[in-house]
């Protein structure tokens, strides 16, 4: 390696630590994610008690640990903020877990009470309840392909060099992207609505198999509650 070499390799070693700390500092939007917390937390306390597997007060509790963290990541700096940043990731999960769990606990019940012919469900509660079950899963998948895909929303931001879990097509058509364009929250909310309406891949195409198993379990879970559960109150409301 010649001296004009290793002058080269120096520079190049002191911009890539010049600009790490500015990247560090880039987040999105937490606003955008607290709308569907809310929205996922009010959907499952207006589930009938009867269908519910957890305490009404659950989700309340849930959601305001998962808050907490969330603000904080907007308001601090530093290693403080990325203290907060695996916090937030951690309850996130656990969040995303808890309410899938009761969106198949919820469903579960829902299939029971219709099999047993039960009065407790009329047609209109019944069709209520599957289009509750239906909304909760589209937003759970939503918020946990947010946590995930690339790393997190903070790998993201920062254009972290981590394999990406959809290809999203803008990444394949840079030209007709914004510039330095990157996956948000909406484009989540498009891949879970379309994955529980279509059964299958629309725009984004899953890259790795966790992206795909994700897919077919909300597909699985959207697909018996339109076929099994809706149909059967529309029939119920239509006789």
């Amino acid at each position: 390696m010649t001296k004009d070499d290793r002058k080269e390799c120096t520079y190049k070693d002191m911009t890539a630590d010049l600009k790490e700390p500015a990247q560090l500092f880039r987040i999105e939007r937490r606003w955008p994610v607290a709308l569907v917390l809310l929205a996922v937390i009010l959907l499952v306390v207006s589930m009938p008690e009867r269908v519910t597997l957890f305490p009404k007060w659950l989700p309340y509790i849930v959601g305001i640990a998962l808050m907490v963290p969330m603000a904080a990541v907007g308001l601090t700096a530093g290693k403080a903020r990325w203290r907060w940043l695996r916090v937030e990731h951690t309850i996130m999960l656990l969040f995303v877990v808890v309410s899938g769990f009761g969106t198949l606990a919820n469903l579960a019940h829902l299939i029971s009470a219709m099999v047993r012919r039960s009065a407790e469900i009329g047609g209109p509660q019944l069709l209520a309840s599957s289009i509750g079950v239906w909304v909760t899963n589209v937003l759970t998948f939503s918020l946990l392909y947010w946590q995930i895909d690339r790393g997190g929303p903070e790998a993201r931001a920062n254009n972290a060099s981590t394999k990406p879990d959809w290809l999203f097509p803008q990444t394949g058509a840079p030209e007709d992207a914004p510039p330095d364009w990157r996956p948000g929250l909406v484009d989540y909310l498009f891949l879970g609505f379309s994955t529980a309406t279509a059964f299958s891949p629309t725009d984004a195409l899953p890259l790795t198999s966790r992206a795909k198993m994700l897919m077919m379990l909300e597909s699985t879970i959207s697909l018996v509650t339109i076929v099994v559960v809706a149909s059967r109150a529309i029939n119920i409301l239509g006789s």
